[in-house]
C-alpha cells in the first residue's frame, strides 16, 4: 500500500461530510473532478471501497465508516497544527478572549487581568460578560481562551485552575416576607413571592436554573449586583454570593434564610480552558500567571458569610 496524502483525506471527509462530490469541491474550493479523483486514488492506495456510490447520495461502505472514524482524530491534528503554525509565524497574539461569569468575585479577579495584561501591551484584552451556562458555552464553541467561572470537572475536555469558592445565601430584606425569618422556612411558605434570577445568557444550550421554587413569580436581572439591589430594596427573595451581601448581613439590611430547607450552594471558581486548543505565548503565560496567584486570589476573598 503506498501512501495516502493529507488532502486524499481531507476530499474524502468532505465527501461524507457534504453527501456528494459536487458539494464536497464546493466546499473545498476545488473541482468536481479533483475531488472524485482524489478520493478514487485513497481508495485504490487502501485497497478499500470507501463508498457506496450506486444511489443518488453516496454513502460509507462498512469499511468507509470506520476508516472515517479513524481519520477523524488526523485530520483535528492538521487543523490544530496548521493553527499553530500561524501563531508562531506571527508571534504574540493581538488578542485573548476571556469571559467572566457571574459567579466571580469581580474586584479579585479584575485586578489579576489587569496586572497581567499591563505588562503586556501588545496584546489586547477582549473582556466578556457571561451569566449561568453562558461562560461554559463560549469557551466549548471556541469564543473564548479562558473563562472565570464554574465549569463541570468531569468533562474531559477541559482544565483548569481553582480559584475560590463561593457561598450563595437565600435572602430577603427585612419585612418582605409577612412571618418571622427562621432556619425552619419551606419552599411551599415563599411560592407566593417573588423570587429573583439571573438570565442565562447561553444562546444555543438548554437554560441552566438554579434554586427555583416550581410556580413562583420570578423577576429575572442580568447580573448579580442587579438582583442585590432588587432584593435589598424588598421587591424580592433570592440567592446571592456571600462576597456580595457580607455587609448587608452584618448590618442587618439582609437576612439570611438559610436552614434545612434551603441550605444553599458552594460553587467552586476556576480558571478554565479547553485541554487540547492550540495557543500561543501569551495564552499561555496568562495560564501560568493565574497558576501562580490562585493561592493569592483565595486569601483575598472576604471571610466567608453563613
Amino acid at each position: 500500500m503506498s501512501a495516502f496524502t493529507l488532502h486524499d483525506l481531507q476530499c474524502f471527509d468532505a465527501v461524507v461530510r457534504s453527501g456528494s462530490f459536487q458539494a464536497a469541491a464546493e466546499l473545498l474550493h476545488r473541482s468536481h473532478p479533483a475531488v472524485f479523483a482524489a478520493v478514487a486514488k485513497l481508495e485504490r492506495q487502501l485497497d478499500l471501497e470507501l463508498l457506496d456510490r450506486s444511489g443518488y447520495r453516496v454513502r460509507l461502505t462498512e469499511s468507509g465508516k470506520s476508516f472515517h472514524a479513524r481519520a477523524q482524530s488526523l485530520l483535528r491534528e492538521a487543523v490544530d497544527l496548521g493553527s499553530y503554525a500561524a501563531q508562531l509565524a506571527t508571534g504574540e497574539e493581538s488578542e485573548l478572549n476571556v469571559v467572566v461569569g457571574d459567579v466571580c468575585p469581580r474586584p479579585q479577579l479584575l485586578a489579576l487581568l489587569a496586572r497581567f495584561f499591563t505588562d503586556r501591551p501588545r496584546t489586547r484584552l477582549q473582556l466578556h460578560y457571561e451569566a449561568v451556562s453562558g461562560p461554559w458555552e463560549r469557551l466549548i464553541d471556541g469564543d473564548a481562551d479562558v473563562i472565570l467561572h464554574r465549569v463541570e470537572k468531569t468533562d474531559p475536555r477541559i482544565e483548569w485552575i481553582d480559584l475560590c469558592r463561593v457561598s450563595f445565601i437565600p435572602v430577603a430584606a427585612p419585612g418582605f416576607l409577612p412571618f418571622p425569618v427562621s432556619t425552619s422556612i419551606e419552599p411551599e411558605q415563599l411560592r407566593s413571592f417573588t423570587q429573583c434570577v439571573i438570565r442565562d445568557t447561553a444562546r444555543n444550550l438548554p437554560a441552566a436554573n438554579y434554586f427555583l421554587i416550581e410556580g413562583a413569580h420570578r423577576c429575572t436581572v442580568a447580573d448579580q449586583p442587579m438582583k442585590k439591589e432588587v432584593i435589598v430594596n424588598a421587591m424580592s427573595w433570592g440567592h446571592l454570593p456571600d462576597f456580595l451581601i457580607a455587609e448587608e448581613l452584618a448590618n442587618g439590611r439582609l437576612l439570611s434564610l438559610a436552614g434545612k430547607h434551603f441550605p444553599g450552594r458552594t460553587e467552586e471558581v476556576v480558571a478554565a480552558r479547553v485541554r487540547e486548543r492550540p495557543r500561543g505565548p501569551v495564552a499561555n503565560a496568562l495560564w501560568s500567571y493565574i497558576t501562580e496567584q490562585a493561592a493569592e486570589i483565595a486569601r483575598a476573598m472576604p471571610p466567608p458569610q453563613r
